[in-house]
């Protein structure tokens, strides 16, 4: 991101691809982005598959989360919801969609979800920003 972009969620920016650098362009649709997050799984903050974690400010993520339930999973790298819309899906269908994975919850559920993010990375499916 540029120097002075807004200190907000993605989806709020009118414009975000006027904040974004070249490379982090690059980065982003590759999923290069997600590399950092290794080093939280090793620390046992993160996992592979479970919801994407929320910034501090996206209070109205967090907030239909707990009313799902969802707040009680670990954030990880993939998610049911990623591989089903990314970018390109409203909160209230992520969350619906954390909720599912919540429900269904499985080593088979997540393996499939794995497969499913790494065909979606090589298609670079789903990026909007």
């Amino acid at each position: 991101m540029k120097k002075n972009t807004p200190n907000v969620a993605t989806h709020l920016l009118e414009n975000p691809e006027q904040y974004l650098l070249k490379i982090g362009g690059i980065l982003r649709k590759l999923s290069l982005d997600e590399l950092p997050n290794l080093i939280n799984i090793m620390r046992g903050e993160m996992v592979f598959v479970g919801p994407r974690p929320a910034l501090y400010n996206q209070d109205d993520l967090m907030a239909l989360r707990v009313a799902a339930g969802v707040d009680k999973l670990k954030p990880g790298i993939t998610g049911w919801a990623q591989v089903n819309g990314r970018d390109e899906i409203s909160i209230e269908e992520k969350v619906r969609l954390e909720g599912e994975y919540l429900r269904r919850r499985s080593l088979w559920f997540d393996f499939r979800i794995v497969v499913m993010t790494f065909v979606r990375v090589v298609k670079v499916d789903g990026v909007k920003h």
